[in-house]
């Protein structure tokens, strides 16, 4: 009798692994998988450490350019823009009295065009030509980006014509031109 009930289930447990064979074959399996993507860094701006732009006497405009200016954004953001931004202080010589200042009312900048980019959106020059100098005694944008996404870069290599006072005395006058970008 066991030999027969064993006969029995070993007929059983064949005929339910041949059916269930073939329905495991015919399965699939999905696998959700993820990855990071982090940013290389962040927002920058670099500029030249020193500029001489040149001499004059009282009474003209000494002008020359800065020198290459470049923001790097490796953000990697879905919404790269950013404005960069510019101000002069005074530009002084000796101690610093009325005749041995030039205010920087008498600063003015501009931007010129991009001499590269490189990424998605739309790269704007605050001033493309002299003609739309700007005096920097208070913040005045510089150069901006809209659009796009990911990483980005321009450089532009800007203009500075410094207008020199009458009664401005002989010397070596020295000013910081400060680039910002948010």
């Amino acid at each position: 009798m066991r030999s027969k009930l064993l006969a029995a289930g070993l007929a059983g447990f064949a005929a339910v692994a041949a059916l269930a064979g073939p329905a495991a074959a015919d399965t699939t399996g999905d696998t959700i998988v993820t990855l990071t993507v982090n940013a290389a860094g962040g927002l920058s701006i670099t500029v030249p450490a020193t500029a001489n732009i040149g001499n004059g006497v009282e009474g003209t405009t000494v002008s020359g350019q800065l020198g290459p200016v470049t923001v790097l954004d490796q953000r990697g953001s879905l919404t790269p823009n950013w404005t960069a931004t510019v101000v002069s202080t005074d530009f002084v010589t000796g101690g610093g009295s009325s005749g041995e200042t030039i205010p920087a009312i008498n600063v003015l900048y501009w931007s010129g065009p991009a001499t590269g980019t490189a990424g998605t959106g739309t790269f704007t020059p605050g001033q493309p030509t002299a003609a739309q100098a700007v005096i920097i005694n208070v913040p005045r944008t510089a150069f901006s980006k809209t659009g796009g996404t990911g990483n980005n870069f321009a450089s532009w290599n800007p203009t500075l014509q410094v207008n020199i006072p009458d009664g401005t005395v002989e010397g070596v006058y020295t000013g910081t031109v400060t680039h910002s970008v948010l």
